[in-house]
């Protein structure tokens, strides 16, 4: 009973970040919404990681299976993405370098901040 109640929270905050989604005139996604709004009501305590922490490392233990249908998703589509193939690996390479020097620095100013 413990981990329906964990993934109905999660479910829930996901829910109101897709509401969100529709009623407001942004260009971000659903999922965004809802993982700003998670980090909010667990920063002020709305939410105890403890509410949801099982369920958060069950999804977190599995996502690499969540990205299985992606993959068939490009391997159907591979007539059309070959005409643009080298594109698709520049950003997907510069994407992922500035991904990895955001979350570093995010993780260093932490870091500082915590052993002040």
């Amino acid at each position: 009973m413990k981990y329906v109640k964990q993934f109905l929270i999660i479910l829930a905050v996901s829910f109101i970040g897709e509401c969100l989604k529709f009623w407001l005139p942004f260009p971000i996604s659903g999922s965004i919404y809802g993982m700003m709004l998670l980090f909010i009501l667990l920063l002020s305590g709305c939410i105890k990681v403890g509410q949801i922490e099982d369920a958060a490392k069950f999804l977190l233990d599995i996502m690499p299976i969540l990205f299985i249908p992606s993959a068939v998703g490009i391997i159907t589509k591979w007539k059309e993405l070959q005409e643009i193939w080298w594109q698709i690996i520049i950003i997907t390479i510069v994407t992922t370098i500035i991904v990895m020097v955001v979350s570093g620095l995010v993780t260093q100013t932490i870091i500082r901040k915590s052993k002040k």
